[in-house]
């Protein structure tokens, strides 16, 4: 389904969280927390801290802040202890929705997530009713004109494991989880810059939605998005506004 709004759906996930930085810096703070609670609070041995942390620059977080969020983990501060869950579901035309949250209450965050999914024409399914559809990995998403065998060369090189030219001309790079940073070191180190860049859930399936379903889901993942115990939202949908 390349040739359906791939890059316009980046670009909106894109807007969407320029537009709302003040709640990224609250849900990266959430993530370094978490992420220094569990591995420990050094970088350089804990992979999932290190990817936290250079999202955090990467949004321009001060490092004063970075460094409080990770002291709040190990126990070096005082701070609240969040528990990590995932909700599954599904939204309009039958495309699956997966949503990450970090929360202090876990009874009020699944009443939250309940209320949008219904409220907006989806509903709450059980555990692993959907995350067979997504895959676990690394994606770096280059904007449409970007040379494809420059990225090719580089990433392949750095340990990538797909490379995918999308028919709107935007490139992919696919890699394990683990090899996610140097890849994309490598990608910058060789000048190419990615518009997106994440360890993602990305969906081995892709449900098309135009007209008003395309426009009802949105509304839907919009509404996920706001709520203040959500992280991540990942969906199948792919929603073409052509």
């Amino acid at each position: 389904m390349a040739g359906h709004s791939k890059w316009a759906n980046i670009k909106h996930r894109k807007a969407a969280a320029d537009a709302k930085r003040g709640k990224i810096f609250t849900r990266l703070i959430k993530e370094i927390t978490v992420a220094s609670r569990l591995g420990g609070p050094e970088a350089d041995s804990n992979p999932r801290l290190r990817l936290a942390v250079d999202k955090a620059l990467d949004s321009n977080m001060p490092k004063d802040t970075i460094e409080r969020a990770i002291k709040k983990g190990s126990g070096d501060l005082e701070g609240v202890d969040y528990e990590e869950i995932r909700y599954e579901g599904y939204g309009i035309g039958g495309a699956a929705v997966m949503v990450d949250c970090m929360t202090d209450n876990r009874t009020r965050t699944v009443a939250d997530v309940r209320h949008v999914l219904t409220k907006h024409g989806g509903n709450l399914g059980t555990d692993g009713s959907v995350a067979f559809l997504f895959r676990h990995c690394g994606q770096l998403v280059f904007a449409p004109g970007t040379d494809e065998e420059t990225v090719m060369e580089a990433a392949l090189d750095a340990g990538a494991e797909d490379i995918v030219a999308n028919d709107d001309g935007s490139v992919e790079v696919i890699t394990e989880p683990a090899n996610f940073s140097s890849v994309k070191q490598a990608l910058e180190g060789a000048g190419l810059k990615a518009e997106y860049a994440e360890v993602t859930y990305k969906p081995t399936t892709e449900n098309v939605l135009e007209g008003d379903d395309a426009g009802r889901m949105q509304k839907l993942l919009d509404a996920l998005e706001a709520l203040d115990d959500v992280q991540e939202v990942y969906t199948t949908a792919i929603i073409d506004t052509d």
